[in-house]
């Protein structure tokens, strides 16, 4: 497949507009210089539809998008719960932790545990994000996205890659979040239309004249094992959604880590002018998190009928994009590379965060704040770098990327789960306990995994979460802190919200019942 004379100008137009607005609405005004604040946060003056947007343009990308739709060829509708669950894990994240986070002036996840159990937690925690976002999710947007644009374009692979990579760091190299969070309204707006564009033709075509409707009749009548929400476990796929663990089990752990403790994620509503406003940030993108499955499980699901020899499930969004007419490639490809650009610009700006404020800044105290903003743009261009170098070996024997990524996640997500809610919420919570729960994690999934191979990652990660929260619970009452912890404050803290919040939360929730009621 190649791009058309219309499409490769459509991409030119859409590459140098976001470039061009990115360095717009990020600019120094009145001769003020940028400080950590500025750069790291904007300024705390984030709009709640900046919010919302940057939320999840932040979090839907190559991985989301290509694997997903690999995900839905593979396993079915079923993995749109990873999607759905979310809307509902961002409203108790707006509703019980956002208001302990702004009213303690939280800038980083690290910088809230160092406030809690001291630098020890804060340096070990930060060298593992850092190792996380840079070989696992830098590299698996870089990989899957390089997937995309070769399938696409026909560009070499590697070539391909490279090129995401520096457009992505020059496109927030110099504004920082303000540049990210400001743009995405424009990234989540092409993300949507182009998804759009594709289920309503890929629909279109398996309904022979029937229309959208029938297409997806189509679907559920030829693969109705495909459109169970909750696999039972005669369902080959049952070790990667086991049952009701989607609904009550670890599922909970993994989102609740990424959406309440992540700071790629956190970071755009720690950049909010006041709660409410976050707030309302967070409720959009809930709903926004709804619509999601529509736009990255369908075009999977209508790979079944169109292209049902794929060699690898993850194939299924590009060979969709095939049947895209000139001028509408240009735009959907666009909207895919928007949602690339995004995601990685996100990854770079909360690595450069966490390594300037949580680990140089603490090594080289009384940096000036234009000097801070300085490392963190040269942070931002090692981290690319190291991701361009790894992403291949890390990930080009992968088959169904997003799978795999889940479960080397979760590994982690129990221990991070653990200490941030006893941290928030038992003041008995010592910095020894904090330190089992993390290691403890790692040790018992890795224990588990080779000893229980044929447990469902998912599964793991529950019973992980329930054994290091035992764990760090025993630590605390048996070896007290020695030393006065610094427990978070909690005065002042309302969690209250506004009607709009409470209407939009109650919403989210009938939705959901009606998703699952009708798909169990």
């Amino acid at each position: 497949m190649t791009l058309a004379t219309i499409d490769l100008a459509i991409l030119a137009i859409y590459a140098v507009a976001i470039f061009a607005l990115a360095q717009w609405v990020s600019r120094d005004k009145g001769g003020h210089k940028k400080n950590s604040t500025d750069y790291f946060l904007a300024s705390k003056a984030l709009p709640w539809w900046a919010i919302g947007a940057s939320l999840i343009a932040a979090n839907i990308s190559a991985e989301q998008i290509i694997g997903m739709s690999g995900s839905g060829y593979a396993i079915g509708l079923a993995i749109a719960s990873y999607e759905w669950m979310a809307a509902l894990t961002l409203l108790i994240v707006g509703k019980f932790f956002l208001p302990i986070f702004l009213k303690n002036g939280i800038v980083t996840m690290p910088q809230f545990l160092e406030q809690r159990y001291g630098s020890s937690v804060r340096t070990l925690m930060a060298l593992f994000w850092l190792a996380l976002y840079v070989f696992v999710n830098l590299t698996s947007i870089l990989w899957l996205g390089s997937i995309a644009v070769h399938t696409v374009t026909g560009m070499d692979q590697m070539w391909a890659l490279v090129a995401i990579g520096v457009f992505a760091l020059a496109y927030q190299l110099w504004g920082g979040l303000k540049a990210v969070a400001l743009t995405d309204i424009v990234q989540v707006t092409l993300l949507v239309l182009g998804g759009l564009i594709i289920v309503f033709l890929s629909l279109n075509k398996i309904g022979d004249g029937g229309g959208v409707v029938a297409g997806f009749n189509q679907l559920t009548t030829k693969f109705p094992e495909h459109f169970h929400m909750i696999l039972d476990k005669a369902s080959p796929h049952y070790k990667e959604l086991p049952g009701l663990s989607v609904l009550f089990g670890g599922l909970w752990v993994m989102n609740v880590s990424y959406w309440g403790f992540n700071q790629y994620i956190i970071q755009r509503a720690l950049g909010a002018k006041d709660l409410p406003e976050a707030q309302k940030g967070i409720a959009f993108a809930a709903y926004l998190k709804l619509l999601m499955p529509v736009i990255v499980v369908i075009p999977g699901l209508a790979a079944l009928i169109l292209a049902p020899n794929l060699a690898k499930p993850d194939q299924a969004y590009p060979e969709m994009m095939k049947l895209l007419p000139p001028g509408l490639l240009g735009l959907v490809f666009a909207a895919l590379v928007a949602a690339i650009v995004a995601s990685l610009a996100a990854k770079i700006n909360s690595i450069a965060t966490i390594f300037t404020l949580d680990l140089y800044a603490k090594a080289k105290p009384g940096s000036s704040e234009q000097h801070l903003v300085l490392v963190g743009r040269i942070t931002a261009v090692l981290a690319v770098i190291v991701g361009i170098l790894t992403a291949k070996p890390l990930l080009g024997a992968a088959d169904q990327v997003f799978q795999l990524i889940q479960e080397y996640t979760g590994f982690f997500t129990p221990g991070i789960v653990v200490i941030f809610m006893l941290g928030l919420f038992w003041k008995r919570a010592t910095t020894a306990s904090a330190l089992v729960a993390t290691a403890g994690s790692v040790i018992l999934s890795l224990a588990l995994k080779f000893a229980l191979p044929d447990m469902p990652f998912m599964n793991r990660v529950g019973l992980v979460f329930v054994l290091a929260l035992v764990a760090a619970v025993i630590v605390s009452l048996v070896f007290p802190q020695k030393k006065e912890v610094n427990v978070v404050s909690l005065e002042g803290v309302s969690y209250q919200t506004k009607t709009t919040f409470n209407i939009a939360g109650l919403g989210v929730i009938l939705i959901l019942i009606a998703l699952y009621a009708t798909w169990w």
